[in-house]
């Protein structure tokens, strides 16, 4: 891709004229998606690149948007981010985390060894195998095109799966939950892998990665020890890489942070890379969105204002977009032309509206642990 088409499309991301849409997949979108599969950086689980598995990912969202929903169960919601009609993002939700196959993390725990004979006691960090995050509603399942990394394209594709919670909050669970890729060396290893799974598999990281993508990982229970680990038993460079994300998802793991997840006890199973676990009710998207009427005017008179998410009311046709946070004094959104129309959305019709940018935060707000 030459320069000029690189800087045109990294200035359309950072655009705020309603050029880039969120909205379901389509089965249309199969070969733009799996092209992103084999793009993410590090290759995920949760989007494998099996053309089969992508086809059934879409099928089963339209398959759960077509339907009425009162609780969550094995619902999955397929995304993709537009940008002037080039697909340029995917990202998922999984209604139920472990609906379909139980979701297996390590949870970090302290083990107290004492004996009052010896006059001793020590604290042993663990990793104990659960199953406690099945419940949860999973984000998961994103890839961007690198061009567009950095710019307001990848907050819309994180968080519009948020604004599409808060229009129906009865199909997902109330903590939501996230998981990002686990640090790799500057081999491309797995420091984790190799001292723990590498035990129990003859598969490398990467072999085994794709094998639960296609499967599911539930099968590493059955071959996993069920006992705790005792990390003073791992090398250094395995201890090193518990909770800690891969360099290349670092600003999107602060960006939820600021979101309001925090980081919870539990890591992955293969890379011990970070789950993030929020509660809806305290999610700055979710409290700090509203509903306003649509007031169209021409794009040349909109007057300025900071940027924000703006989505339809439609669930099958889901729509969200960039558009300047302007208000009318009785409240009213002004959007031009164009943005109705990429919304699909009429004058005096509701939309709801959260800003794109986060607070600053200190400290990334780490300090929780479930």
């Amino acid at each position: 891709m030459s320069d000029s088409r690189t800087s045109t499309a990294a200035a359309a991301a950072a655009d705020d004229t309603g050029q880039l849409l969120v909205r379901p997949a389509r089965s249309d979108d199969l070969a733009a998606i799996e092209r992103l599969a084999s793009s993410a950086t590090p290759r995920l689980t949760n989007l494998p690149l099996h053309r089969d598995r992508l086809e059934e990912r879409i099928a089963r969202s339209t398959h759960s948007l077509a339907h009425n929903v009162d609780f969550p169960g094995d619902e999955t919601y397929t995304f993709v981010l537009e940008d002037r009609g080039e697909l340029v993002g995917t990202a998922s939700i999984r209604a139920q985390a472990g609906a379909q196959d139980v979701y297996y993390t390590y949870r970090q725990e302290t083990l107290i060894h004492a004996s009052q004979q010896l006059d001793l006691r020590h604290e042993v960090q663990t990793l104990s195998l659960s199953h406690e995050m099945s419940e949860v509603s999973l984000l998961c399942a994103l890839s961007l095109d690198a061009r567009y990394r950095g710019t307001s394209a990848a907050s819309l594709l994180r968080r519009a799966r948020l604004m599409f919670i808060a229009q129906y909050p009865e199909r997902f669970a109330d903590v939501l939950g996230v998981a990002f890729p686990g640090y790799l060396d500057d081999d491309g290893a797995s420091p984790f892998w190799n001292s723990v799974g590498r035990h129990f598999f003859q598969q490398d990281y990467h072999e085994i990665n794709h094998l639960a993508g296609v499967r599911s990982k539930s099968f590493i229970a059955e071959v996993m020890p069920q006992f705790p680990l005792y990390l003073p038993l791992l090398t250094p460079q395995a201890r090193a890489a518990i909770g800690r994300e891969h360099a290349v998802h670092e600003s999107a793991l602060t960006e939820m942070l600021a979101e309001g997840f925090v980081r919870s006890r539990h890591v992955d199973i293969f890379d011990a890379g970070p789950v993030l676990r929020g509660e809806r009710a305290r999610l700055r998207t979710l409290t700090g969105c509203g509903w306003h009427p649509v007031r169209i005017r021409p794009a040349a008179s909109l007057p300025d204002g900071e940027p924000a998410m703006v989505a339809n009311q439609q669930l099958a046709d889901f729509r969200c977009t960039v558009a300047r946070y302007a208000l009318t004094p009785t409240g009213q959104l002004l959007l031009s032309e164009a943005q109705a129309e990429l919304l699909g959305v009429e004058e005096g019709r509701a939309v709801l509206a959260a800003p794109l940018p986060l607070p600053d935060v200190e400290d990334a707000l780490d300090e929780g642990e479930f």
